[in-house]
């Protein structure tokens, strides 16, 4: 019998993959499932992208590359990073990465000792907990409510600092909840962050031109954090680039050396033909997605108007990304045939099983009364999914 570490074995699958897995399982067997359980855009990569990638192969750029990426490349996103930011990172502070994903695991990896604690705010990306967990960190989990819109005020953060945090995690706009954190919302937890030059603060920003409310803002905007906090970012949502799997960070030096000799052990770099498209996408305009954010826009207020016709569901109004995230407690209790509802994860078994559509437990993101639906499908899609929610709910009693 093959015994594996204790490390995998404490390991969640991921909630997201897992539902999305399952999905595809139903849909083999002939079920008309609609998934809306994954954070991925249904528009194509842009054309000037792609020409961008045909390029670099035909002028043979296949090759190893730098483990931080071409020069050219992080020359790029720190032109990117001022133009949108006002962010000042030197290329030898980015470090491009196999994903946003890789990029906080290279961080949490440089920075965490085992016992040291990571203060992360909940609702959170359901990867946050177990990479602190592989680096053997403890996670110190602040719950935000949807009657604050899901968001920590600098009071909970400074409670929840003690002698051994040692780092925060968090994203504006947030996946699960399509929070916007303000400027002066994170002016505040800056305020206390500069308190305590230990802490370095993740700030998980892959969402950013996803945004409803306005210009988008980056805590490193702030002097007084700037040397505490590590900018993340990425081409997979905006850039509807997700399976090209590039991420990046802007970050103290000492921390994007560490960062640069982690993923040197264990990836390098990532796929040379992916990033020669990158540097087409940092310098494109972001105006350019205008069109893709309108349609997110009227797909979020399309998803909220139909959930506010849904006796016992409550939702606020995510200002960006492309989720909503109910609270669904309501239904805790009530029973449909073989089904009773104990919580958020028998919802939504119960939902991919009555009205097959496919969503994902809130429990799997930090908190347990809520779901989190993606509207990253076409409104037609979005408006048979809503229905099927609908009658299904009504069947509870």
């Amino acid at each position: 019998m093959i015994q594996l570490s204790d490390r995998i074995n404490s390991m969640e699958e991921s909630a997201t993959i897992a539902m999305s897995r399952k999905s595809r399982e139903l849909k083999a067997a002939g079920k008309d499932i609609i998934s809306l359980s994954l954070g991925e855009p249904d528009f194509f990569t842009p054309q000037f992208i792609k020409d961008a990638a045909l390029e670099a192969m035909n002028k043979n750029f296949t090759m190893y590359t730098p483990v931080s990426g071409y020069d050219d490349l992080r020359e790029s996103i720190s032109l990117k990073f001022k133009r949108d930011n006002g962010l000042e990172y030197s290329k030898d502070q980015i470090v491009v990465s196999t994903g946003a994903k890789q990029s906080i695991a290279n961080v949490v990896l440089s920075i965490v000792n085992p016992g040291d604690e990571v203060i992360i705010p909940a609702p959170y990306w359901v990867s946050y907990l177990e990479i602190v967990k592989v680096a053997e960190g403890t996670s110190v989990v602040i719950p935000a409510t949807i009657d604050a819109d899901f968001k920590i005020s600098a009071t909970q953060l400074r409670n929840a600092i003690t002698p051994k945090t040692r780092m925060m995690i968090f994203s504006t706009p947030c996946n699960p909840t399509g929070t916007v954190y303000t400027k002066h919302e994170l002016y505040d937890l800056a305020q206390v962050l500069k308190d305590f030059p230990q802490i370095i603060v993740i700030s998980d920003e892959i969402y950013e031109h996803i945004n409803f409310s306005g210009k988008h803002e980056s805590l490193a905007q702030f002097p007084e954090v700037y040397n505490q906090v590590v900018t993340v970012n990425g081409l997979s949502k905006a850039w509807a680039m997700t399976g090209w799997r590039l991420g990046y960070i802007g970050a103290p030096k000492e921390i994007a050396s560490a960062c640069d000799k982690m993923q040197g052990q264990f990836t390098s770099a990532t796929c040379s033909i992916t990033q020669r498209a990158a540097i087409a996408a940092m310098h494109a305009d972001p105006a350019i997605l205008k069109d893709m954010i309108n349609a997110f826009h009227r797909r979020r207020d399309l998803v909220l108007d139909k959930l506010n016709e849904m006796e016992g569901v409550q939702s606020n109004v995510p200002e960006g990304a492309f989720y909503v995230f109910p609270d669904i407690s309501h239904f805790f209790g009530k029973s449909y045939k073989e089904w009773t509802i104990e919580n958020a994860n028998d919802l939504c078994l119960y939902l991919l099983d009555e009205a097959l559509v496919a969503l994902v437990t809130g429990e799997a993101f930090g908190d347990p009364n809520c779901i989190r639906i993606s509207y990253a499908a076409s409104e037609e899609t979005l408006l048979d999914a809503m229905s099927r929610i609908k009658d299904a709910l009504a069947k509870l009693s």
